[in-house]
């Protein structure tokens, strides 16, 4: 039976929360499993593990060329279902992979599937929204999807307990089917058959060319990829960091909970700020305060601190490299669209594809420095914001 009654707000709320939570999920439940896959399909190569992180942002970067004008042409809720379908598929094939090499390509075509829900339902809420209603809708759903990297190594974890460290893969499949029930039997299709186009890749390359025809967007662009390549990078080397350079396996799931809701504030303390300061300014500041916080990480990894406060020197950087993602990333988003607002969907998928793509990039190098220590990451991060802020410099004051 298809719905025909809008849900309420609390409930489609919580309905797009769940889409969005699903990439979070996907990243962060597997953090624990690292050292197990890392003895399993490479042990020759441990440091290999992580690209498990960065083939699954790959894939995810390149779907959301597509997810966008696709919804636009066949409706958001077939997308989102295709969508999650080859997002199912992708945990199914890593499930039972038996190589490291055909674990990555799963993990490609499980980016590829999430790219559905991640574009398509901020699409389904701008259909049934608009202006301030828009905002406080998704504030409502970011807030609740903070909450996902805090708690899902923590389900990570239990999964290997109980069932091994490829139950995981399972635990995907189930979360994205009670995703996808919960959307089919309760959410009507929000994209009339009327207001619907023709899928065609003319507009997408127009507006890929416009994109890439404004000094502004380019600037930001770049930014925010050297600022997603970071991210990552660190995203990626956390857990063995804490497994092998502090021996602090077993605690790395609440202490990373910890590091996602003390970051999760990051967004509330934009939006006091970016008023009084501006989007510029935000991104100068922040990027300039990771230089010199990543120069004291490095500095302290020389000057061979006692473990214990080496570890709380890397755990407030760590911190604050997270927290300024959330300081970041939404002002550059936001700095790269303002000129085009007249093609802002297409725009919006233009920019997210090209800055992530571009990112893993970076990552996968700066991920697989690992060396037994935090410094090649920390100088790695600290490179990356001093580029970074001298972009911003270029960019005219306003």
């Amino acid at each position: 039976m298809i719905p025909v009654k809008p849900l309420g707000q609390v409930e489609f709320v919580a309905l797009i929360a769940m889409l969005f939570a699903t990439i979070a999920f996907s990243i962060d439940a597997m953090l624990p499993a690292l050292p197990e896959i890392a003895a399993e399909l490479s042990p020759a190569e441990p440091n290999r593990a992580q690209l498990i992180i960065t083939s699954f942002v790959l894939g995810m970067g390149l779907g959301t060329f597509v997810a966008g004008p696709l919804s636009d042409s066949f409706g958001r809720r077939s997308v989102i279902v295709a969508g999650a379908a080859l997002y199912c598929a992708g945990a199914l094939l890593a499930w039972v992979a038996p190589t490291l090499e055909t674990m990555l390509a799963a993990r490609v075509i499980q980016g590829l599937g999430v790219a559905g829900p991640r574009i398509v339902s901020l699409a389904m809420v701008r259909d049934l929204h608009a202006g301030r209603a828009m905002a406080r809708i998704v504030s409502f759903a970011m807030t609740i999807f903070t909450l996902v990297p805090a708690v899902a190594p923590l389900i990570g974890t239990g999964i290997i307990a109980v069932a091994g460290w490829r139950a995981i893969f399972l635990a995907f499949v189930v979360f994205a089917v009670v995703a996808i029930l919960w959307l089919l039997l309760r959410q009507p299709e929000t994209l009339a058959p009327a207001a619907r186009r023709p899928f065609r890749l003319t507009p997408l390359w127009a507006a890929l060319r416009e994109v890439l025809s404004h000094r502004v967007i380019v600037t930001a662009i770049a930014v925010q990829t050297l600022c997603f390549g970071a991210l990552f990078g660190v995203l990626s080397s956390t857990q063995p960091i804490f497994d092998v350079t502090f021996g602090m396996v077993e605690s790395f799931p609440l202490w990373f909970a910890g590091i996602a809701l003390v970051s999760g504030a990051a967004g509330l303390v934009n939006a006091m700020l970016v008023g009084r300061l501006g989007m510029r300014r935000m991104v100068s500041a922040t990027l300039l305060a990771q230089v010199l916080s990543s120069a004291v990480m490095v500095a302290s990894g020389m000057a061979g601190l006692p473990p214990a406060a080496a570890f709380a020197v890397y755990l407030v950087w760590t911190t604050g490299v997270f927290f300024g993602t959330g300081l970041t990333l939404g002002n550059l988003n936001a700095l790269a669209l303002e000129p085009v607002g007249h093609i802002a969907g297409m725009a919006s998928s233009v920019v997210g594809a090209v800055s992530t793509v571009f990112a893993v990039a970076i990552a996968v190098p700066l991920g697989l420095s690992f060396d037994g220590t935090p410094g090649p990451l920390a100088a790695g991060v600290g490179v990356l914001s001093a580029l970074g802020y001298a972009l911003m410099r270029t960019l005219p004051r306003r």
